[in-house]
């Protein structure tokens, strides 16, 4: 399979990685392939000796220092400097934290999610909304009034959140050519918000189908994963988030409203890794996926909302429907089964697949043509093939790393900004050649298709459920 080589970007200073497991692993060989850098320009800081060989192979200075909120500041002044880059792809390192430094020094920033300090996720004395990615999302915006026409800091830019942000528009623009025969395309987030009320979306599932094996099978005592074992944990345990439609007329029982900021979702007094919904993917087909949270389901229904004055009148209900590979399915069962405390031993499963997809997309519902799939189906071959260091996962998150620092280094100070933000057809032109088959696909199913065929089902058959 030929290797896509074309340089994109010159950074204008060095580039410093904080944290080296799957995803910066994969992501260091794609910068060196496609930005116009030599390898002394960059440097990984990480707290173990994850990413040791990748950076030996390619010649980049590594240094194995943990950063907390003590010592970060000190650690990162040799390298963080005007023109610098910061890819923070770390877990408890707080990505506000390392934003406002960047601000201060006029360094451009980048990360996968938005991470708080050690602990933040799982401190039960912290009330549930507050360590909900809502709460974390209003925390990095709200620099953008501290530190406005700042350099640019692109927030939660990797697979998802990210790169299904940009797929959502595409998916927009080929329901208005199929279903209203136009081809304009919006100009504006409030444009493109008006745009899915006009097709009338009434949900988008981040549909995620993982079907990658492993030789090895899952031991007891063990997470195993296609990518951060600790990164999933942790998003696991926070409270189930949803982007909250205004077609929507009941919250779930356990289901709560935020009390502050934009208000364009809910959470459930629940850990996502134990909740479950239903969703469709092309080549799955039906499935049940993880309510897990994201940073995506809450900005990309926040982007997508109609307000008239202080009324909202439109907005999509949005979700993760996350199935892991089979092997995580196993862990997240023994998780529960431990009171979600982390098993003892971790895996990422890399050079031990021997078959299998990822298969991720977004699937907008509730228009004329009932549901539509778009996005990526990248096999584990292709993903060898493409890249080093990744296996189908972690290349679709790598590559769209990739493209968020190449539109940083062109848009310098576009201030704090997330993947709905950004020009989509610039980040999907990079993206394109590592995520394999980008398709879309219509489906007349919905969550109800094939229900009550063992017993049967009442669908308002739950109580005391609070009206808005």
């Amino acid at each position: 399979m030929p290797q896509d080589r074309t340089k994109h970007a010159r950074p204008p200073g060095n580039i410093v990685f904080i944290g080296c497991g799957s995803v910066g692993q994969g992501t260091l060989p794609l910068l060196l392939r496609h930005l116009d850098v030599d390898a002394s320009q960059l440097a990984i800081i990480t707290s173990d000796e994850r990413g040791t060989q990748v950076a030996n192979e390619y010649g980049v200075r590594f240094i194995q220092q943990a950063l907390h909120e003590g010592n970060y500041r000190q650690v990162l002044d040799p390298w963080v400097r005007r023109d610098s880059f910061v890819v923070n792809l770390s877990v408890e390192v707080a990505s506000t934290a390392l934003i406002e430094l960047c601000q201060q020094r006029g360094a451009l920033y980048i990360d996968t999610c938005i991470e708080p300090w050690k602990g933040a996720y799982i401190d039960a004395s912290v009330p549930p909304a507050q360590r909900s990615n809502y709460a974390l999302r209003e925390a990095a915006l709200a620099l953008r009034t501290k530190y406005p026409r700042g350099s640019t800091a692109i927030v939660a830019h990797g697979a998802n959140p990210g790169m299904v942000s940009h797929a959502v528009k595409q998916a927009l623009l080929n329901l208005q050519r199929d279903l209203l025969g136009r081809t304009e395309l919006p100009n504006s987030s409030e444009a493109w918000a008006r745009l899915a009320m006009a097709l009338e979306v009434k949900t988008i599932h981040i549909a995620e189908r993982d079907t990658q094996v492993s030789r090895l099978p899952k031991r007891a005592g063990e997470f195993v994963n296609t990518w951060s074992c600790d990164g999933f944990v942790s998003e696991g345990c926070q409270p189930a988030e949803m982007g909250w439609g205004t077609h929507e007329r009941h919250l779930p029982p356990d289901g709560a409203l935020h009390d502050a900021g934009g208000g364009a979702s809910i959470y459930l007094m629940r850990p996502g890794a134990s909740v479950r919904v239903r969703s469709w993917t092309p080549l799955e087909g039906p499935y049940q996926g993880f309510l897990i949270t994201h940073n995506e389901s809450i900005s990309i229904a926040d982007h997508l909302t109609v307000r008239e004055g202080d009324r909202v009148r439109y907005r999509p209900t949005c979700h993760y429907a996350y199935h892991p590979c089979d092997n995580a399915v196993l862990s997240l069962h023994e998780l529960a089964g431990k009171n979600f405390r982390m098993q003892a031993q971790q895996r990422v499963m890399c050079d031990d697949i021997c078959d299998g997809i990822d298969e991720l997309g977004v699937l907008l519902a509730g228009h004329a043509r009932n549901a539509y799939w778009f996005g990526s189906q990248l096999s584990i071959e292709e993903a060898r093939a493409l890249a080093p260091y990744n296996n189908a996962t972690s290349l679709q998150v790598c590559c769209a790393v990739l493209a968020g620092i190449v539109w940083a280094i062109e848009n310098p100070r576009a201030g704090v900004v997330e993947a709905d933000d950004l020009d989509f057809e610039r980040n999907l032109e990079i993206m394109r050649p590592y995520l394999g088959q980008l398709v879309g696909h219509y489906t007349d199913w919905t969550p109800l298709t094939g229900r009550s065929g063992l017993f049967p089902e009442d669908p308002w058959q739950f109580k005391n459920i609070r009206v808005l």
